[in-house]
């Protein structure tokens, strides 16, 4: 994958996407008439379930029935979105999806197609994650981080959410753009893998800002780069993994609403429209910018071209650095 430094691995939708009114159809008009239930296929406190409860939230008045979470956790996100699937595409059962949605068919026997078998509506957030060292190892820099791992192969132990998360990837992803080698630690969640990396049982971690901020600013952690193309406003002194060493890499945390196959157009028109027209609003931003993410938006169009670029991304770094879920 390194061998073509300007590919990023980002859904890179941009900002809000301005959309005019969806048409008055039949569907539409009947639409909805009963409480919606969005499945999140995840555990509950999580990053991804803040997101589907904001969404949840923030759609139930302009669609003028309840849209309710429901959380089915599994097999890396796979097991609720495969129950999404077989729902009837009638609008009354979405599914959230998390950046993880695009690794997981490198990884997982899917019995649906990730592509084909669902309708995508629209991508609601995009973030960064950070790259942070405990404060006890010698690197200052990503610059000094790839000198050290290239004097010391295999030596630099990294911390990660679990076999084949998101922060797995972004690290196996780094490292092989940057031609090194290190040693992956995986962990049962955010949670352990932060402790264990604060604590120096591990020397690297790539994570969510929104969960190392405050361990950055306490100087549990230091900073080394953030994983977008441009810096945050967060973390304005700490450059980009890009300018820091490493051109072309980007790997942006994301959340989006997905549908089950041919989900009629005015229906997905209508939840498109009223999501960005909530994530537009200034307390949502605020909102989201407080779990250190931005709103996304854009056009279904758009989000299931930027689905099906990502997926043959990560199913080449998988294969490349053998990554496999026992």
């Amino acid at each position: 994958m390194h061998t073509n430094r300007r590919r990023t691995i980002t859904m890179g939708l941009g900002g809000l996407a301005a959309l005019s009114l969806p048409g008055t159809g039949r569907a539409e008009a009947a639409y909805p008439n009963k409480p919606i239930r969005l499945i999140v296929p995840f555990a509950t406190g999580g990053g991804s379930d803040f997101i589907g409860r904001f969404i949840a939230h923030r759609l139930t008045e302009p669609l003028g029935q309840q849209v309710i979470v429901d959380n089915k956790p599994g097999a890396g996100g796979t097991l609720g979105i495969e129950q999404m699937v077989r729902s009837p595409n009638d609008g009354y059962t979405l599914g959230l999806i998390a950046s993880s949605y695009t690794v997981s068919p490198s990884l997982y026997k899917f019995k649906f197609d990730p592509v084909d078998d669902i309708t995508p509506i629209v991508q609601l957030s995009q973030g960064p994650m950070v790259a942070v060292v405990t404060p006890s190892f010698p690197v200052q820099s990503i610059k000094e981080l790839i000198d050290y791992a290239k004097k010391n192969p295999g030596q630099i132990n990294f911390a990660s959410a679990g076999q084949g998360s998101v922060t797995h990837m972004a690290a196996e992803y780094f490292a092989d753009m940057a031609g090194i080698r290190m040693t992956h630690v995986p962990y049962k969640g955010t949670g352990p893998a932060l402790t264990d990396t604060m604590a120096g049982q591990t020397q690297l971690f790539f994570s969510s800002t929104a969960t190392t901020l405050p361990h950055i600013q306490s100087g549990k952690l230091r900073a080394l780069g953030v994983t977008t193309d441009k810096r945050i406003p967060a973390l304005p002194d700490v450059p980009t993994i890009a300018e820091a060493g490493v051109p072309g890499y980007a790997c942006i945390l994301w959340h989006g609403l997905i549908g089950p196959k041919d989900l009629p157009t005015p229906i997905v028109e209508r939840i498109n429209h009223e999501a960005i027209k909530a994530l537009g609003l200034p307390d949502a931003i605020e909102k989201l910018q407080q779990d250190g993410v931005a709103p996304a938006g854009g056009t279904p169009a758009q989000f299931k071209t930027a689905i099906e670029r990502e997926i043959p991304l990560w199913a080449k770094l998988v294969a490349k650095a053998g990554v496999k879920i026992s």
